[in-house]
């Protein structure tokens, strides 16, 4: 395979990833890379495959994630850089491969801070549909919002990234606005 597409990461991922929530979480990343991309001017379909593939054995192997992706991946013809990709978002949490490339760097800080976007976008009566950055930095200064993502590890990759969190996280809120139907995030109106 000479590039990671869309359509094949959605079949690999299809192979070991059943759980609903899971599926969203790849649908959530992929949007967020696909933006993250064209921030950087970068391939957006090979970036969102990236992302949605960012996951492949968390739901069969939850206490070693990571740890059996490397090698299934790569007899699947995934190629070697999106493979790194993929291990560099575990970066100090279960693995040692430090995020280098914008892509990596990207999968890192939006794997969590999707997580609070998509929480403050079901806060919302018309979705992500609608909402602007500061609605998320509100959300953000409340530790007890969304307190399962890693804050300081966000932070952490917005300081590889070379950028706010506020710029990523309207970057991330515009990318996921694209795909809002696809990630239920339209809103609760009767």
């Amino acid at each position: 395979m000479e590039r990671l597409t869309l359509d094949k990461a959605k079949e690999i991922n299809a192979s070991m990833v059943k759980e609903d929530h899971l599926l969203l979480h790849a649908a959530n990343v992929a949007a967020a890379m696909g933006a993250m991309a064209e921030h950087f001017g970068e391939d957006k379909d090979h970036w969102e495959a990236v992302g949605w593939l960012h996951d492949y054995d968390y739901e069969k192997y939850p206490e070693e994630h990571l740890a059996h992706t490397a090698e299934p991946l790569r007899a699947l013809g995934v190629p070697e850089e999106d493979i790194r990709a993929i291990l560099s978002h575990g970066y100090t949490i279960c693995t040692d491969v430090e995020p280098v490339t914008n892509m990596e760097k990207s999968l890192f800080t939006v794997d969590e801070l999707t997580g609070i976007v998509q929480a403050a976008a079901r806060m919302r009566p018309n979705g992500i549909t609608d909402m602007p950055v500061k609605s998320f930095m509100k959300k953000w200064k409340d530790k007890k919002f969304a307190a399962g993502c890693d804050r300081d590890l966000i932070l952490k990759g917005c300081d590889m990234l070379g950028m706010d969190l506020r710029d990523v996280a309207s970057i991330v809120i515009e990318g996921m606005k694209e795909h809002a139907q696809e990630l239920e995030l339209t809103g609760n109106k009767c």
